[in-house]
Parts: C-alpha cells; sequence; structure tokens
C-alpha cells in the first residue's frame, strides 16, 4: 500500500485487464488488476524452475552480489543480508506474470459479482463474528467502520486464505534484475530488507503476491514500513499472523489518507431521462443539493448522502445502475486506483451490514470487447474525427469522450459505454 498509490496499479495483472482508457486515468469503467494484490498471487507456486537458462541464473547471482553490496552501503547489516540473499533465488513465473497482456477483459459486473457474492458476504459476516474485537478496536481508534475493514479484508485476501505464496524477497529480486519496473522492484526490495532487519517477519513467512503485495491485506514494503502498526503489542507488526495488526495497519492507513469518519462512500441512485452523462467522470464533482437540482435521486431513501464534493458514476452506461460517490469513496481509491474495486468494497461493506444488493439491473447480455477491439474502436473513432489518442486497448476518459462524440453524432444517448453494437457502427 504504497498510498497515493495504488497497490494494483503497480504492476499490471496477469488474468485481469483495466478497462480504463487511451488516457489510464482511472475510471468508472476500470476494473482492478486484481483487488489489491496483483492477480495469481497463490495459485502459482513460487519454486524455482530448474529449466532457467544457466546463463540467466548467472546474471541473476552477478546482479544480487551489486545489490547486496548496495544495500550494505545503505545500512543493512550483513547477519540480514545473508538471511536475504544467501538461497535467493530467480523465479521464472514472476517475470512471466509481469510481462503478460491479458487479450480479454472482464465486465464490472462479472467482477463484481465474485468480488461481492454471497459466499463472501456469508464468510465475511462470520469473520467479523469471529474476529470482532480487534476489528472494533481498529476502527474505534482510527474512525473506519468495521464493514469497510472486513470488506477490504475479503477482496483482498478472501480473509486471509488466499494473500500468496511467493517469496516477497525472491519475487522482488527477480523483478529488480528483469522486471518491467526495477527501479520500483529494488526500493521495495530494499524495504523488505529493513523489515526483515527490524524483525517484524522472517524471511520464510514474508510471502504474499508475485509483485511484492504481502498479508492479508496486501501492504507493498514501503506502505509497510509507512503504515504498518503493532496492534496486539508484541513488538513486532504483523500482518501475515496477527488479525489485530492486520485491521489496525489497514485503518491507519485509510485514515492518513483522508477518511471522513461518519460519511458513507457512496449510494445507488437514478437518474432522469434527460441526465447529462457527460458528467459521469469522477473529474466531476458537485455537491449533493447540485446533483438533486439535476434530478438525481436515490434508488432507497428520501434524501441524498449529504456531499460537499460528490460525483456520479455509471460503470455500464445509461443501461446500468449509477452511483453517487463522496470522499470516502476516492479514499477507498487510494487503496486500488480502480473505480470498480472501490464499489466491491462499498457494496460488500453494504451486504455485511445486512443492506441489499445493487437494485437496478446490469445489462449482462453485453459482451465484453477484448483488448483487440477496444484498440480497434479506437482506430475507428480517430478515423472518424472523434480523436481519442494512440490507440492502447485500454477505456478511459478519453475513448469515453470520443464515443460520447460519436453517440451524440447517431442520435444515440451518448453514455460513452463501450459496445460491440458501436464498434460494427464505426466500422460501417
Amino acid at each position: 500500500m504504497r498510498r497515493h498509490v495504488s497497490l494494483a496499479s503497480l504492476f499490471i495483472a496477469a488474468t485481469l485487464l483495466p478497462l480504463s482508457g487511451c488516457q489510464s486515468t482511472a475510471s468508472a469503467t476500470t476494473e482492478p488488476t486484481s483487488s489489491a494484490a496483483p492477480a495469481e498471487s497463490s495459485a502459482t507456486s513460487a519454486t524455482p524452475d530448474v529449466a532457467t537458462p544457466v546463463a540467466v541464473k548467472q546474471d541473476f547471482a552477478a546482479w544480487v552480489v551489486d545489490f547486496r553490496h548496495q544495500a550494505r552501503r545503505e545500512g543493512i547489516d550483513a547477519v540480514t543480508l545473508a538471511a536475504a540473499f544467501d538461497s535467493v533465488s530467480y523465479l521464472p513465473r514472476v517475470i512471466e506474470l509481469d510481462r503478460s497482456q491479458p487479450e480479454f477483459t472482464r465486465q464490472v459486473w462479472d467482477y463484481l459479482d465474485s468480488a461481492v457474492s454471497d459466499a463472501r458476504v456469508t464468510q465475511g459476516r462470520a469473520k467479523w463474528a469471529e474476529r470482532r474485537e480487534a476489528i472494533a478496536a481498529a476502527s474505534e481508534r482510527y474512525g473506519v467502520p468495521d464493514e469497510i475493514l472486513v470488506a477490504i479484508w475479503g477482496i483482498e485476501s478472501n480473509y486471509g486464505g488466499n494473500f500468496g505464496s511467493f517469496s516477497t524477497i525472491d519475487a522482488l529480486a527477480t523483478l529488480g534484475y528483469d522486471g518491467r519496473r526495477p527501479d520500483f522492484a529494488r526500493s521495495q526490495l530494499m524495504a523488505a530488507l529493513r523489515i526483515l532487519e527490524r524483525g517484524d517477519i522472517s524471511r520464510e513467512r514474508m510471502r504474499g503476491s508475485w509483485a511484492g503485495a504481502m498479508g492479508h491485506t496486501q501492504f507493498i514494503p514501503t506502505s509497510f514500513e509507512a503504515y504498518a502498526r503493532d496492534a496486539d503489542g508484541d513488538g513486532r507488526r504483523d500482518i501475515w499472523g496477527s488479525i489485530a495488526d492486520v485491521m489496525a495497519s489497514t485503518a491507519y492507513y485509510l485514515d492518513k489518507a483522508g477518511w471522513q469518519t461518519g460519511k458513507t462512500w457512496g449510494v445507488e441512485v437514478r437518474l432522469p431521462a434527460s441526465f447529462n452523462y457527460a458528467q459521469t467522470e469522477l473529474s466531476t464533482r458537485r455537491s449533493s443539493q447540485e446533483w438533486m437540482a439535476q434530478g438525481v435521486t436515490p434508488v432507497r431513501g428520501d434524501a441524498l448522502p449529504d456531499f460537499s464534493e460528490a460525483s456520479v458514476i455509471a460503470p455500464a452506461g445509461a443501461d446500468g445502475p449509477a452511483f453517487l460517490v463522496g470522499h470516502n469513496f476516492r479514499v477507498i481509491m487510494r487503496y486500488n486506483a480502480s473505480t470498480s474495486y472501490a464499489l466491491a468494497v462499498g457494496l460488500l461493506s453494504n451486504r455485511l451490514s445486512g443492506e441489499p444488493g445493487v437494485v437496478v439491473e446490469w445489462p449482462r447480455d453485453e459482451p465484453a470487447l477484448s483488448r483487440t477491439q477496444i484498440k480497434q474502436l479506437q482506430a475507428q473513432l480517430n478515423a472518424h474525427g472523434f480523436d481519442v489518442g494512440t490507440p492502447d486497448g485500454i477505456i478511459g476518459p478519453n475513448t469515453r469522450r470520443g464515443l460520447r462524440e460519436f453517440q451524440r453524432s447517431i442520435g444515440e444517448i451518448p453514455d460513452g459505454f463501450a459496445t460491440l453494437d458501436l464498434l460494427e457502427r464505426l466500422k460501417r
């Protein structure tokens, strides 16, 4: 959790493609690249691949020697360096995941079906009851609701059932040597060494995702240093084994990210037929009163939450649900810069608290566009004079703006939601 940068946005996950745009700013249709840990964090063993070419092993060993010298110059003691690097391994699977570019995308409702499933709600309520004391203590101390903490726990690691089996040292050393972002990986590896030296965790227990996110709620090492808390008083910050430390650390991060106590994350709303969907961007912020004056109303209840700066998002365009989201929604996005992730956390927290799910149906018969199809759509928009920038297979604000202009030109509701029908009409 290197807050100000989401964990998932630091490395693109192997199995999920963000649906965010020629300009990859987080959007109302951005699917999280993993939750906050990159995908395949534990499904694959971290066992070294014996087929790794000898030359790569030799180069990696030389890189480790150089990094070890650098770490010693920066003050890491010899005992820690020996524990970290005497048995370090190059992990080809980490590089495979780091470089993967998945072709197929998922619709937001497919992601939410999994993230906010009935099974996850049931398990979450059981875990909440089981760990109520630790969760309540963190909530009371930092002002973040219990259900938000439990929801993040559930989405990040399925309540601790899957927080990764990769050795953090091995994974970060591999990425530092051969990854797409070597400087970032090296900074995380150095932080991991400091964590080992401090005695918070042993090398063997320092495990997590292929990209270095660790523990029940997936902190990267620099975020661990900044935000991990020792809530159980044992002198160690243990986000792998101490739920008290996990909850306190997660709540402390959200508190420092600006969580507003007593405020909700958002609410499902209905939009009037005349609504201008060009406003459905997180960059557009108005007070609840201003939105109400435009005819925005809650699906349930008599009044909108009192937000001074709220945004309307419509992740599936005019044919799907819409939500009014406030400051705390954006705080959740500091944990993972994806609107779908933040929406999942909010909706799961509601369900954990006994509230019903989304009322308006998703357009479930609408197929997802592949990355190649999104590039084609972007190229066609450019060719027709709706400039969206260089086609990159990611739907963001620029692409949605171009789509709205095209939809307006053909007399359709300009909601900016990319569909196969729009692609075919552009081709024609």
